[in-house]
């Protein structure tokens, strides 16, 4: 029964993309830099499997001659933005022609209409980062008891709330709410950031849940329409609304993700199966945090996952795909994603060479609807093709 893996580690970028500088972020290289700052930094299966051959190609210079174990290649986004939503949704083929909404601070308007949907006032309303914004405003949040809401330079309402003064499902609910003001004004994301702890001590949890804007069709409507069960790990089901996922496995972590990954993996599917996992704590812990050994260590602890995890897909026959959504080089400035070309790494029915730098992250659509045997998708090009 055909299956296949793709695993998008999110914000590994390997170098500016091509029209970085119209982002602010030309130089912006998250791999190349956490190599450059941390001493020691080593991921000898990534390597082995052609990361730094992508790496190489993403910045123009001749790949090393070295053979691989997987093939290898880089891509290059397409749609206007460097968030979470508008990646995935590119790799699910669906490349977007005008970028979300995005504010320094909400419009009285808007903010207006956000609190009489959620019926709470808010406190906040301006971009930050989301752990800064906890040390300015979590104990007012616990004397006043009302919500903190603020932004970024991504498409997002991000509302924080302490969790024993806001249960999670009142907060939760908040959001939805929030989420059907936010589908009018073409919003990516509204985010549910719980925390817990004291003033001087406050910690974000893990009930982090992402409520995203309906995604149009994506090559996942098309697999599940066509009886390929497709199973979302990690926030993967949040990003697309559930729109195409058959199934779902929330996780807490990298570490969690990966033992969802490796369990699901050695299961004997009934039906042809895509499984599509995020780890998120390169982004979301390390890379806003601007934390550059944290990031080192996340990837190493996924690079000693992948060395025994290798032989279980490496059948020659299933299809694993290792890719990216956006850059967060830990080095740059600010505490927002980078945008930057990502890595492709591959195996399965294709051999272990180059596939290019690639023109849009919509390949790893078409190259799905491909191995499925499917009609091909309406954007991209599969490199099993080629």
């Amino acid at each position: 029964m055909k299956k296949a893996l793709l695993i998008v580690l999110d914000s590994v970028g390997i170098g500016h993309a091509p029209d970085a500088a119209e982002f602010g972020d030309e130089g912006a290289n998250t791999l190349g830099h956490i190599r450059a700052r941390v001493e020691g930094f080593r991921i000898p299966t990534l390597e082995l499997c052609g990361l730094a051959h992508a790496e190489a190609l993403a910045g123009g210079s001749k790949p090393p001659s070295d053979p691989t174990r997987m093939a290898w290649g880089c891509l290059t986004e397409t749609s206007p933005g460097k968030d979470t939503t508008t990646g995935h949704w590119e790799i699910a083929g669906a490349p977007m022609e005008h970028p979300f909404a995005t504010f320094e601070k909400f419009p009285p308007d808007l903010l207006s209409r956000l609190e009489k949907a959620s019926q709470v006032s808010f406190i906040g309303n301006y971009a930050q980062s989301g752990t800064v914004i906890l040390e300015e405003l979590g104990e007012e949040h616990i004397k006043t008891g009302l919500p903190i809401i603020y932004t970024s330079s991504d498409s997002v309402i991000q509302i924080a709330a302490h969790e024993e003064i806001i249960p999670l499902d009142r907060l939760y609910e908040i959001c939805k709410a929030c989420r059907k003001i936010a589908d009018t004004e073409n919003i990516g994301r509204v985010i549910a950031r719980p925390f817990t702890g004291s003033p001087g001590n406050f910690t974000r949890t893990s009930n982090r849940h992402d409520f995203s804007l309906q995604p149009p069709r994506t090559v996942l409507n098309l697999l599940e329409e066509n009886g390929v069960h497709t199973v979302g790990i990690g926030k993967i089901s949040d990003i697309f609304a559930g729109s195409g996922i058959t199934e779902s496995f929330p996780t807490k972590s990298n570490r969690d993700g990966m033992d969802v990954i490796q369990r699901l993996w050695q299961q004997t599917p009934e039906v042809p199966t895509l499984y599509f996992a995020n780890l998120v704590d390169f982004d979301m812990l390390f890379g806003h945090r601007r934390n550059v050994t944290g990031y080192a260590g996340a990837l190493e602890q996924f690079d000693t996952w992948l060395n025994d995890f290798l032989p279980i897909p490496d059948d020659g026959k299933s299809l694993l795909m290792i890719t990216a959504d956006h850059g967060n080089d830990p080095t740059w400035r600010g505490t927002d994603h980078t945008r930057e070309r990502v890595p492709l790494l591959a195996s399965g029915p294709l051999p272990n060479e180059s596939i290019g730098c690639r023109d849009s992250f919509a390949d790893i659509a078409a190259s799905l609807a491909d191995y499925f045997s499917l009609d091909p998708w309406t954007t991209g090009k599969s490199f099993l093709s080629d």
